[in-house]
């Protein structure tokens, strides 16, 4: 048995230091102290110093004390995609004492007005883009105060005058909106740099940020994390991959959203701290102008996806580019396939270390020692950190057998935003939080995730993991992504469905039916399978099973 593991639980090392800081805004401070001349975010052109940094908050935080009635733990909704005006906006609000709401720049106004309603909300920042949504959702929320940016508002002139025309004239992407009162950011910030702001000192067990959830059952729920859990997950971070960086030496290309948790915690707290430079990417999608970016930088460590990873090693312009500073890269998200892992290996010479992590968790849970890589796992537990599996009724289970996945440490959040009923089914009386993940604890200290429970598909009594599918599907020449979930069936109770992304037009069902029937035992392979051009995903990439389980389409082979 590995010595990380007493009975059924893994448990990480030791996690000192948690007492250094009190709140974010002093892990802040003691950076931008350290490494004022360094770079710290560069977005389209535009790099923003440590020093520059610390004054453009500062100047943000007094408008927020000076210009507005906000207090102390109110709550500011942040509405940006990954463009220089985030850390900014973030690091003044905490500066100024409120809570940050991250907010999905690509919501609709039903999913705003929920937020907004939800965490009650007082203020906003919000891209030019969406600013019509807000317009119509506004008089059902409690902001009072309301700031709109453009996308190039941090950029010097003319560059800022010629970003803000392309988007808005030439590219047609700001409707037109009317919304009296609305101060721009530009605004505010000239009236901040003339103003003196007061620090706001926050304790650990205050609020820092109210981050939703994807909302699998229900609507969205607002995890309340802590200054003490976002300190403690870089920590954690500090621990499982610091050793691989050198501080203020780093370039980190950050092409998911900022406002997700997972790039929140790891880029705008953990890189910053360590005095590194992330490259913020504002639309990873387009991936003609994300290449030419990469193009202009040697970078050292890049942050991804197993969607991304795919996307991006199927292009030629990408694999030209030069990989020889490339010495982490880092999965998160959504579960990665060994299949995206070797064509990211062979393509850039860097094995891709995935980790394990949710909104409710800060979000690092585990994560895979970067000189002992174990493909098909999510790590080791990170330092402070203890996991478990329990069965249906809770009972501990066995190392090496299938069970809910549970996580005990500092980054488990403090609860859901007024859900107390929602927070005690999923953190019980001594404190560990209910994944919904089933997993397996390996004796050598490594954790593998079998799948949601939720996505499990019971086959005439049979458990099949639709990641196990997944895998050996992509694992195809021709596969670019798979998805696979459950559909109904008369005699089975349910049989497996595959939905397939193929670089070859030529390929058949029949075809991919054989390559499954090698590497899976008969009730895994596909009943049916459907070929898409592309497959449903969130905003940060990841695959939504739910949406195509949801589908009413004809269940025979076929071609979309």
């Amino acid at each position: 048995m590995s010595e990380h593991a007493t009975a059924s639980i893994l448990r990480g090392p030791a996690l000192e230091g948690l007492d250094q800081y009190e709140a974010v805004t002093e892990v802040f401070h003691s950076a931008v102290t350290r490494y004022k001349e360094r770079p710290a975010f560069s977005c389209m052109g535009k790099t923003l110093t440590f020093a520059d940094l610390d004054r453009l908050s500062a100047d943000f935080a007094a408008w927020l004390q000076h210009e507005t009635d906000l207090q102390p733990g109110d709550r500011i909704a942040i509405q940006l995609p990954n463009v220089l005006q985030f850390p900014v906006a973030v690091f003044g609000a905490l500066r100024a004492g409120l809570v940050v709401v991250n907010t999905n720049p690509l919501y609709t106004e039903r999913e705003m007005t929920h937020q907004f309603k939800d965490s009650g909300a007082k203020a906003i920042l919000i891209l030019a883009n969406m600013a019509k949504k807000l317009e119509n959702v506004l008089g059902k929320t409690d902001i009072q105060h309301v700031l709109v940016t453009e996308l190039g508002d941090l950029h010097g002139l003319p560059k800022r005058w010629l970003i803000n025309a392309v988007v808005k004239h030439v590219k047609k992407m700001v409707p037109d909106y009317s919304l009296p009162g609305a101060v721009s950011f530009v605004e505010a910030m000239k009236k901040g740099a003339s103003m003196t702001h007061s620090e706001v000192r926050r304790r650990q067990d205050d609020l820092a940020a109210l981050q939703y959830t994807g909302g699998t059952t229900g609507m969205p729920k607002g995890a309340m994390l802590t200054h003490c859990n976002l300190i403690a997950n870089m920590l954690q971070a500090r621990v499982a991959i610091g050793t691989h960086l050198k501080e203020g030496q780093e370039v980190v290309v950050a092409p998911l959203p900022v406002y997700h948790i997972y790039t929140f915690t790891v880029n705008c707290l953990f890189l910053m701290e360590s005095g590194n430079h992330s490259l913020l990417i504002t639309n990873p999608r387009d991936l003609n102008s994300f290449i030419k970016e990469l193009k202009k930088v040697k970078f050292t460590a890049f942050i991804g996806l197993n969607t991304l990873f795919n996307a991006l090693c199927n292009r030629d312009d990408f694999k030209q580019l030069d990989f020889s500073c490339l010495k982490l890269t880092i999965s998160g998200g959504m579960a990665l396939t060994k299949a995206a892992a070797q064509r990211w290996e062979q393509t850039t010479g860097c094995p891709i270390a995935e980790g394990y992590g949710l909104t409710e968790t800060s979000p690092i849970v585990s994560f895979n020692p970067t000189d002992a890589i174990q493909l098909g796992t999510i790590g080791k537990p990170v330092a402070g950190t203890a996991v478990k599996v329990v069965d249906a009724d809770g009972n501990d289970v066995a190392l090496g057998e299938p069970g809910e996945m549970c996580v005990q440490g500092p980054q488990v959040m403090k609860g859901y935003w007024q859900r107390d009923d929602e927070t005690r089914n999923s953190i019980d009386s001594e404190g560990w939080f209910h994944t919904g993940d089933i997993a397996v604890l390996q004796e050598d200290g490594y954790i593998r995730i079998v799948d949601r429970k939720k996505d499990m598909i019971l086959v005439s009594g049979f458990n099949v993991y639709p990641n196990e599918v997944e895998d050996v599907v992509a694992a195809h020449p021709d596969i670019i992504e798979a998805a696979v979930v459950g559909v109904p069936d008369e005699d089975a109770g349910e049989v497996i469905k595959l939905f397939v992304v193929s670089k070859n037009s030529q390929l058949d069902a029949e075809t991919l039916r054989s390559w499954c029937k090698k590497e899976l035992t008969g009730y895994k392979v596909p009943k049916y399978i459907e070929f898409r051009d592309e497959l449903p995903k969130t905003n940060v990439g990841k695959v939504l099973r739910r949406e195509l389980r949801d589908e009413k389409r004809p269940s025979q082979d076929s071609h979309v």
